[in-house]
């Protein structure tokens, strides 16, 4: 492993007290150095492995300006670093061959301008080269340690992810091997930029037994004692044992699960970022027909993804509490039925539905409206459709729920019932919701109370009493409705 650069060398005490002049520079002084080598011979390319920087007075140079050039490109091809060329009594300038040519294979030249002891800069440079070495060993070591304990912990993909991004002090990318975006840590960047930027990324596959599962990506960033190919390497193993343990499914899982997440929660500094991280997820927005829902029962999140999958839909679906909640997309063309959502959504189970939109905020209003409505729907009936642009008002509740003005009517309207329920362990709040759903019909109303309809209207009488007031005003049902639903958006 190499760990200086020429520039490096350069810099170090025991060059500069040589006044050096660099010739030609660039990003050839960016050429790792692996060691010093000392020699004046025409012939040393032959002794070189690569990655050697020469230290040389030039007094075994006597070639022409052919003889110069080749020999420079020996070097080169030898894989030299560079060259700290001293001026003395021999070139009192370093022959314009030699320019020329370093020039233009790009090969690092350094022209000391005063003498110095060439055994003073290889101790320099070989302590500082073995010192490096030693800080590598040790820093592998820490490595093996962190990664090693991630597997054995079970972290999950994201947390690998980001644990190698730390390590190396630039972004990282996992990838599938669809090239969708599993997880990533952008650090400083914004994560559109990051992934953007992933094309020209350091790549390294994550894989074990014979089997790939992706592939995990760092952009550029400052060099790494152990190398940044080993840290990448450490990071895709612990995501391989991740893999063997857990399954793959557990990448679409986590993908789809902290999208979600980010999206209820609102963890974002853009609406770009969600949508590149849609993007890359292989969710696509514009020109489609997308909506968020939510889907309530026991039921495979998995299962639904598949079945959305299989019905044409992009999706991605995560379990929130007690449901799942999705994201689909679609062709602008097609209808999304109740039937559609219900097949989706898989059997026996109630599916709330958000509007649809083709943008990020559109579709982040569509998830939160689904939610909401879920939210304030608690009841026990079975499977149906329930469509936020369908309920207005309640749709207005649950967005103010958090609103101290409309708890305050809710508590001090509905405050004689929530008693009465309470104390006698009744039913009026269930029977006044019956009502409320069913104002014009209130046979239709008592069969959704699993009641009589002697019954039911017994049940009204104790409510108008309680509340005095008269439930055949529209008005009164109206400001009842909105406490109800305010009432049942707190639960």
């Amino acid at each position: 492993m190499l760990f200086l650069t020429v520039a490096d060398v350069v810099a170090d005490p025991a060059v500069q007290a040589g006044d050096p002049d660099v010739r030609v520079g660039g990003s050839a002084l960016l050429a790792p150095v692996r060691w010093v080598h000392v020699s004046d011979s025409l012939g040393v390319a032959r002794l070189l492995d690569g990655g050697e920087l020469l230290l040389t007075t030039g007094a075994g140079w006597d070639a022409d300006a052919d003889g110069l050039r080749d020999f420079v490109v020996g070097l080169h091809r030898a894989g030299l670093a560079g060259i700290v060329f001293e001026q003395g009594t021999r070139h009192s300038e370093v022959p314009a061959a030699v320019v020329d040519a370093c020039a233009e294979l790009g090969l690092a030249l350094v022209v000391l301008t005063r003498e110095v002891k060439f055994v003073a800069v290889t101790e320099a440079v070989h302590h500082r080269l073995i010192a490096a070495q030693t800080d590598a060993l040790f820093e592998r070591q820490r490595l093996h340690e962190l990664f090693t304990g991630l597997s054995l912990q079970g972290a999950p993909a994201d947390v690998v992810v980001s644990e190698t991004a730390r390590a190396l002090g630039s972004p990282v990318l996992l990838e599938n091997l669809a090239g969708e975006v599993v997880a990533i840590e952008a650090l400083g960047m914004t994560v559109a930029d990051a992934l953007g930027s992933r094309h020209g990324a350091e790549r390294v596959f994550v894989q074990a037994r014979g089997t790939r599962w992706g592939a995990l990506l760092a952009l550029p960033g400052p060099a790494h004692p152990a190398g940044r190919s080993t840290v990448l390497e450490q990071g895709a193993t612990a995501l391989a044992f991740g893999c063997i343990a857990d399954g793959e499914e557990a990448w679409s899982l986590l993908a789809h699960r902290s999208l979600i997440e980010d999206l209820l929660g609102a963890r974002f500094a853009r609406t770009e970022d969600l949508a590149e991280r849609l993007k890359a997820g292989g969710f696509a927005l514009a020109g489609r027909h997308c909506l968020g829902i939510v889907a309530r029962g026991v039921e495979s999140v998995s299962a639904l993804a598949y079945r959305a999958r299989q019905a044409g839909f992009a999706v991605v679906a995560a379990r929130v509490g007690d449901d799942d909640a999705a994201l689909l997309s679609a062709p602008a063309s097609v209808v999304v039925t109740d039937d559609v959502l219900l097949r989706i959504a898989g059997p026996g189970r109630a599916v709330f539905v958000g509007p649809s939109s083709d943008d990020v905020t559109g579709l982040l209003s569509s998830l939160r409206a689904a939610r909401d409505l879920a939210d304030g729907d608690r009841s026990d009936v079975g499977v149906r459709v329930r469509r936020v642009d369908d309920r207005p008002l309640e749709r207005l509740v649950t967005t103010l729920r958090d609103d101290h003005r409309l708890q305050d009517h809710s508590r001090r309207m509905l405050a004689p019932l929530i008693r009465h329920d309470h104390d006698q362990r009744g039913d009026l709040l269930d029977v006044l919701g019956a009502l409320l759903a069913h104002p014009g019909n209130r046979s239709a109303a008592a069969a959704a109370s699993h009641l009589s309809r002697s019954v039911f209207y017994q049940r009204l009488a104790v409510i108008a009493d309680l509340l005095d007031a008269d439930l055949d005003d529209g008005e009164t049902l109206a400001a009842l409705h909105v406490a109800l639903l305010s009432w049942r958006a707190r639960r």
